[in-house]
């Protein structure tokens, strides 16, 4: 029985994933019902078309499709001047109507990329597709009841399913591609991307093939995984798994699988429809779409930064890769960087990067903050806080506990600072006061330092610093006593 790391050798992992997105629309794709169904109640944002009644006709979002647009360009995208819907067919509980309203042969967007950096190597994903596409209901399985419920809420949501071509060959390259499209489709404005919520949600197939080998294996597609953690886990497990069962003589089956996070494993669902099994045919009720260039270009105009050019950005002003990856994701977080003013030298850069990406981060966590509601840090503290250490105000330790009182309340540094008696010492006539007495009362350091024993004059300093309350500048406190001893 080969070990792992022989199966890892002997055969080759092929990963393509798909990945659903909620459009952030106000209303549901097809219908003027609202989007938002995270705190309603089951079956109350629900009209006529989302059960499927007889006569009803359903009307295509213009929202949607400007943010299918956004999403295409953040994708390097081609997007299709001429798209149309089609009835995708399969009978399930939560979905009414028999049929879903989807995109088959002519999607909104084709031929894409998306870039991603392993150990700083960059690897191209290839993007198939992506098309529009209502969503289906919710079921709940009751603990210990022998029934389901349905939930219509989530049915007729706007998705945007974006596919990848075969591209991906490991665990880091899928868990990196997904956490790509996190931050593509949360910096174009696209939607929330609450992966708590499945405002994304990613299916990934996987195949195995003898390592060399021009064909691909047979797949299993593992359903609606939530966390790029368990994209990468997911076909970690599935890829031995496979390669496993191939090595004992078995075979792998074409088929739906899901992912249990207890026992963290896969385990199998259904057998793994064809596109021929949907019978899909064009949806007669609502005509193609055919966009304008000048809309196209309207809304490449407007189009944020995203991160690739925010990588850039702080990347050339000399802040550490980790740092970056954290800044980036919180949009509010690299704003306060974007928004120091120009011509500031990098250190401040780096310094406020520092912060952000430790010191806030911590304070956002123990307060259990919405950073886009409580965080109330802005630029200009940041940059007076960082001012206030240089001309020696403030030491670097007290800034810490300065910048843990402006993340929650927008007030000047200085006033805080005065307000903690944080102000440092840096009157050499009362420097000289305090440093005059600790030398008077500590002799036997004196006699230490002058008979070469330097580690007493770091015992000197901690005594003007005690004997200051921590308020005497270092800098100045090592200068004088230098010459004191002299």
């Amino acid at each position: 029985m080969l070990t792992n790391e022989e199966l890892l050798e002997k055969y080759e992992l092929t990963v393509g994933i798909e990945c659903h997105v909620q459009l952030n629309t106000k209303t549901k794709l097809f219908s003027g019902v609202s989007n938002d169904a995270k705190n309603a109640e089951p079956n109350t944002l629900i009209s006529p078309i989302c059960f499927g009644l007889p006569g009803t006709l359903p009307y295509l979002n213009k929202e949607a499709l400007r943010l299918a647009i956004k999403a295409g360009l953040a994708l390097n995208a081609e997007i299709a001047l001429y798209s149309k819907f089609d009835r995708k067919h399969y009978f399930y509980p939560d979905l009414p109507k028999g049929y879903q309203i989807s995109q088959y042969d002519e999607p909104i967007i084709k031929n894409g990329y998306v870039d991603v950096q392993i150990n700083s190597e960059i690897h191209r994903i290839a993007i198939e597709r992506a098309h529009l596409e209502e969503d289906a209901g919710k079921l709940t399985h009751p603990s210990g009841a022998d029934y389901t419920l349905v939930d219509l809420n989530r049915a007729g949501t706007p998705l945007l399913e974006i596919v990848s071509k075969p591209d991906i060959h490991t665990p880091a390259q899928a868990r990196a591609y997904a956490r790509e499209l996190y931050l593509l489709m949360k910096y174009a404005s696209v939607s929330d991307v609450d992966l708590y919520h499945g405002n994304m949600r990613f299916d990934v197939n996987v195949s195995v093939a003898l390592s060399g080998s021009k064909e691909l294996g047979v797949r299993t597609e593992i359903k609606n995984l939530n966390s790029f953690m368990n994209v990468e886990k997911a076909a970690a497990y599935e890829y031995l798994r496979q390669s496993g069962l191939i090595e004992r003589g078995g075979k792998v089956v074409q088929e739906t699988r899901g992912w249990d996070d207890a026992k963290q494993k896969t385990f199998s669902q259904r057998s793994k429809e064809e596109a021929h099994d949907y019978r899909y045919f064009p949806e007669p009720d609502i005509p193609p779409v055919r966009l304008d260039r000048k809309l196209i270009e309207e809304i490449k105009s407007q189009m944020p930064m995203l991160p690739h050019d925010a990588r850039i950005f702080l990347k050339d002003r000399g802040i550490k890769e980790e740092n970056i990856e954290v800044i980036l994701d919180q949009p509010k977080i690299l704003d306060l960087i974007i928004q120091l003013p120009k011509g500031t030298s990098n250190n401040i850069y780096v310094r406020a990067a520092n912060w952000l990406s430790n010191e806030v981060q911590r304070v956002i966590s123990e307060n259990n903050f919405d950073i886009d509601k409580d965080l109330n840090l802005t630029a200009e503290n940041l940059l007076r806080l960082s001012d206030m250490i240089d001309d020696g105000s403030i030491s670097f330790t007290a800034s810490k506990e300065i910048l843990e009182t402006i993340v929650k309340k927008d007030v000047d540094p200085k006033k805080i600072a005065e307000e903690k008696n944080l102000i440092q010492i840096s009157d050499n006539g009362e420097l000289d006061r305090i440093i005059e007495e600790v030398i008077k009362s500590n002799a036997q350091a004196i006699d230490d330092i002058k008979s070469g024993k330097q580690e007493a004059f770091g015992f000197l300093i901690g005594q003007v610093m005690k004997k200051s309350r921590g308020r005497a500048n270092p800098g100045l406190v090592s200068k004088i006593l230098k010459e004191k001893i002299k």
